[in-house]
């Protein structure tokens, strides 16, 4: 049977545009320190990783019975974003994938609004990619639900079966799973480690690839003739 070739491309944001996700799993080790809980870059990625910072706070509120402070939220924000600042870097690949896609394309992902706009500005992607980027505070659940990619087709006009998905995390990919979308699972973050590629059976991508320069080898017909 033929494979359905997309008519629009999802991109996550952390771990996938950008190279982000290390920078702030080891923010949140630092911050959540200084108030007595000692976690570890794998626990991170195991929690926390693809969901939002809602989400993230009330993990932490039921393990390990912490109502964080009002200004946590503030400091750690601040705190990542000078990070981003002297750190962020695009993911590799990434402009020259987007430069010859033949579909649309948009953005779905957990971060805040001015997160996301930030980030993508340092890296020079927004102008590329505004206005057509969607973030968890627009639906009423965040990923592991199909809430954010559902409303990201249906504003980009799309049906959940014409579109690809690229994650990096387990919960994304969950997410488009969920949504019915065809998904691909990026692991060439700095973020990602040797046991990357297994996934339980709730979380198996169509494809995995660890470099955008692979991205049209594995889908030859998204690339737009020259």
């Amino acid at each position: 049977m033929a494979r359905r070739v997309p008519r629009l491309l999802i991109l996550d944001c952390d771990g996938v545009l950008i190279d982000s996700e290390i920078i702030s799993a080891r923010m949140l080790v630092a911050e959540l320190s200084r108030l007595g809980v000692q976690i570890d870059l794998p626990y991170v990625s195991q929690h926390f990783l693809g969901r939002s910072y809602p989400t993230v706070m009330a993990t932490i509120r039921r393990e390990f019975g912490l109502d964080l402070p009002p200004e946590f939220e503030t400091r750690y924000r601040e705190a990542l974003l000078e990070a981003f600042g002297r750190e962020l870097k695009i993911m590799p690949g990434v402009a020259d994938m987007l430069d010859d896609l033949s579909v649309p394309t948009c953005v779905a992902t957990s971060s805040s609004p001015r997160r996301v706009e930030m980030s993508l500005r340092l890296v020079g992607l927004w102008d590329r990619l505004a206005p057509h980027i969607f973030t968890a505070s627009e639906v009423s659940r965040g990923k592991p639900a199909p809430d954010l990619f559902l409303y990201a087709a249906a504003r980009m006009g799309a049906a959940p079966q014409d579109c690809l998905v690229i994650e990096d995390s387990l919960t994304g990919v969950r997410a488009a799973l969920a949504a019915g979308m065809e998904v691909w699972r990026f692991t060439g973050g700095s973020h990602m480690g040797p046991d990357t590629l297994p996934e339980p059976d709730d979380a198996r991508p169509h494809h995995r690839f660890a470099s955008f320069g692979d991205f049209y080898r594995i889908a030859p017909d998204l690339r737009s003739m020259p």
